[in-house]
This record gives C-alpha cells, sequence and structure tokens, in this order.
C-alpha cells in the first residue's frame, strides 16, 4: 500500500492563518500496511528508541536554567511516564500548544511554552493524518498503530509561510518523529524527541478543540 506521508496546507481562511485543508501531495513512500517500522528513517528510529533520554535531559537543563516551578504547574504533561494508554487519539480539531525543553546550543532558551494553535487528525485510509494548521512551525505527517501506550507519529516539519511540506526522508533536518499518548480524560500529547531545530524534547499538548482559546 502506498502511504502519502507528504501533505500539502492550503489557502487560509480570509483573515486569518489557519490552513482550512491538506491535500495528497505527488510524492509518496511504498510501506507494508500500518507498520512505521517500514518507513522510518534509521535517524528517527535512533531518536524514537531515545525519547525518555531526551525527555530527562530537557528537563533537567530546564530546571537548572530555573524553570523547575514551570515544569512542576505543567503536570503529567511533562511527566516522562505519564502515557496511560486507551486505544488511538480519536479524529477531530484539536487545540494545540508546544513547550520545548532543554536548549540544542547554548544560545537559545531551555524553556519555552507557546500559545494554544490549531490541529487536525483526520483518517487517512487504514491510518490517521495530523497536521498543525497555524502557527510558524507546523507539523504534517501520519499517526501509525505503536503499543498498548502510544502511537507513532512520523512526519516533516513546514515552516513560516511555506505552503507545502517536504516529502518524509528527503531532509533530514525536517523530519519529526515522535509519540502520541493519552496522559488523561479527553487529553493527549505528542512528544517529539531531538528534533533539528531548538529544543532537545518538544511536548505538544493535544486536547479537543473549543471555541475559545485558539490562536488563529
Amino acid at each position: 500500500m502506498r502511504i502519502a506521508l507528504v501533505l500539502l496546507a492550503a489557502a487560509a481562511l480570509p483573515a486569518c492563518s489557519v490552513l482550512e485543508r491538506l491535500e495528497q501531495p505527488p510524492g509518496v513512500i511504498v510501506q507494508p500496511a500500518r507498520d512505521w517500522r517500514a518507513v522510518a528513517t534509521q535517524d528517527d528510529r535512533e531518536r524514537l528508541r531515545e525519547w525518555r533520554s531526551a525527555f530527562t535531559t530537557g528537563l533537567n537543563a530546564a530546571r537548572v536554567a530555573g524553570h523547575s516551578a514551570e515544569i512542576a504547574r505543567e503536570g503529567v504533561l511533562l511527566d516522562p511516564d505519564a502515557a496511560l494508554g486507551g486505544g488511538p487519539i480519536p479524529n477531530g480539531m484539536y487545540r494545540c500548544r508546544v513547550i520545548k525543553v532543554g536548549a540544542r546550543t547554548p544560545s537559545l532558551l531551555n524553556f519555552v511554552a507557546y500559545p494554544y494553535f490549531t490541529c487536525r487528525i483526520r483518517q487517512e485510509r487504514e491510518l490517521q493524518g495530523f497536521a498543525k494548521l497555524s502557527g510558524s512551525q507546523r507539523q504534517v505527517g501520519v499517526i501509525f498503530p505503536g503499543d498498548a501506550l502510544r502511537q507513532v507519529f512520523l512526519g516533516t516539519l513546514m515552516l513560516g509561510d511555506e505552503a507545502g511540506a517536504m516529502q518524509y526522508g528527503r531532509d533530514t533536518e525536517r523530519d519529526v518523529a515522535g509519540f502520541v499518548e493519552r496522559i488523561g480524560p479527553g487529553r493527549w500529547r505528542l512528544i517529539m524527541p531531538r528534533p533539528h531545530f531548538e529544543s532537545v524534547m518538544d511536548v505538544m499538548e493535544l486536547v479537543p478543540a473549543a471555541s475559545e482559546g485558539v490562536v488563529r
């Protein structure tokens, strides 16, 4: 089965930056149905294997930099062992915000918390397509079945006003790998170990969309 891992972000709604749809791109990856291992690059396999080390390293760096109170306020969201299992994340619209912990270089911040933006999860044949639809850094890709605790995300990163995403595996710097985990009633997170930009660990909170609080 051929799965499209690159999705195009189309035109914005009038007077807002929320991208309204994603279309199947010309580039595809041949892979066995539902098997993320047939798709993941070697670099991403290593990043996924080392997720817990990246998580704790990032948190330790943030605490040393004086962010212990902010980390404590986030509770289970920044607890490496908070995954509860319970099946795949439902399709739908989500409010999503990213927290970056640990700096890749000394010139960067060890803790950054962004406001809520808009994300979407929808069925893509046998898998689920994920897209962060607003913000200056937008993850786009596919959610695969994982294990009893988590699903696997593989995708790429769109930056700034880019209108389309690169094909997964074409540019290592843009590839994104992570795990989708349920951490409470109606609450999930996407943890992305060792992204190639800025941080040691990115943690994206995902909660069902509400009428207020979403940056558009």
